[in-house]
């Protein structure tokens, strides 16, 4: 049985292999090289108009808010009508203001504050006051005191007292030489006197969180007591500043 030879798949011409003819690239083939992958492209007009929608409802409900924070603060203003506190000093008496030759001050001095509270509606909360004693021309800290913490009620008035020490505390020898000059002056020594503290307002069922207050008074004359017997410094031209903000919503006093 003799083998069939089938055709070779190649056709071939004299003995050598065929090729297939090569013919240019068509218009579509060219087209598809050389056109770019396809991407989605998002809509930008759709994504800016949404998020200028986004900044047109957060400013009005910023908007709202702060208009309506102004009317509860103007609500509570002409309900309460709230003052600020003030303090006097209604006597301050020298029992000792000694400098020795060492530079070393011993203070004693009792202390007598007048706080007044004019609201009707207000009840303040004060937390302990610390007391500092400088004088009000160099600011050279003659002593210290403490007040303890009290509830400041509507229309009521208090009355303080603290003792102001120091005891043998060493200046430094330009504020020893500036408090003997004062202490050696006719007209007393001008003394200025700070309270500061922390206080908290009701007002009805509204309670602040605490804030800082600073009590700044001035135009205290003492002069130094010679002997044994305490000396009265002159208060009457005393004046109190109060510092105090307390913020509710939109309202501060």
């Amino acid at each position: 049985m003799t083998d069939r030879v089938h055709p070779s798949t190649k056709p071939t011409t004299n003995g050598t292999t065929a090729t297939n003819p090569s013919f240019p690239a068509t218009k579509a083939q060219l087209y598809g090289a050389t056109r770019p992958t396809y991407r989605p492209q998002f809509n930008r007009k759709r994504r800016r108009s949404c998020c200028c929608a986004c900044v047109l409802w957060t400013t009005v409900v910023i908007f709202i808010l702060i208009v309506l924070a102004a009317i509860a603060g103007a609500i509570i203003y002409v309900l309460y009508r709230p003052q600020l506190p003030s303090f006097d000093v209604s006597g301050l008496k020298i029992s000792s203001l000694n400098l020795t030759s060492t530079s070393h001050l011993t203070t004693n001095i009792n202390l007598n504050i007048t706080a007044r509270n004019p609201n009707k509606k207000l009840v303040y909360t004060y937390t302990p006051i610390t007391i500092s004693v400088t004088t009000e021309k160099d600011d050279i800290a003659v002593g210290s005191g403490l007040l303890p913490s009290f509830v400041h009620g509507t229309k009521n008035t208090t009355f303080l007292r603290a003792a102001i020490t120091s005891s043998g505390v060493q200046l430094d020898d330009a504020s020893a030489s500036k408090l003997k000059a004062d202490l050696k002056s006719k007209n007393g020594v001008a003394l200025k006197l700070e309270l500061e503290t922390k206080v908290k307002v009701k007002m009805g069922a509204i309670k602040t969180p605490k804030a800082r207050i600073r009590v700044t008074c001035k135009g205290i004359k003492a002069t130094v007591p010679s002997g044994k017997k305490a000396t009265t410094a002159s208060v009457s031209n005393a004046k109190c500043k109060v510092d105090l903000r307390i913020k509710i919503w939109n309202w501060t006093f």
